[in-house]
């Protein structure tokens, strides 16, 4: 009985370490990156790099978001364009707060430096 309750524990502890490390960012108020919020909401019509080159971004001929054209803007005007939308794309303002909106536009500057 008491090797048993050793073995569990052995067993339980690395298991709730490997939560705690997955679950770390929500437990301790660390925002998502902006990355990972593109990647999740913008990725599947702008495309992983920005370019617009998938299916949907052809479809709906979406712009390179890397281009001059989209990097002119500023980034108010950017995160204005993701909280309403335009054209197709819906508007996030009710899925996405405000310092989520910042951190996408900080990640499409990175976009644009890996062109």
């Amino acid at each position: 009985m008491i090797f048993s309750i050793g073995l569990s524990k052995k067993l339980v502890l690395p298991a709730v370490a490997s939560m705690v490390l997955v679950l770390s960012p929500a437990l301790f108020g660390q925002a998502e990156t902006g990355e990972a919020i593109y990647k999740r909401n913008c990725a599947g019509c702008h495309g992983a790099d920005g370019s617009g080159q998938t299916a949907m971004g052809r479809t709906f001929k979406i712009g390179d978001l890397r281009a001059a054209e989209a990097q002119k803007m500023t980034d108010a005007q950017l995160a204005d364009l993701i909280a309403k939308g335009k054209g197709k794309m819906p508007a996030y303002e009710k899925r996405l707060s405000h310092e989520q909106i910042q951190s996408v536009v900080g990640y499409l500057r990175e976009l644009a430096k890996k062109k």
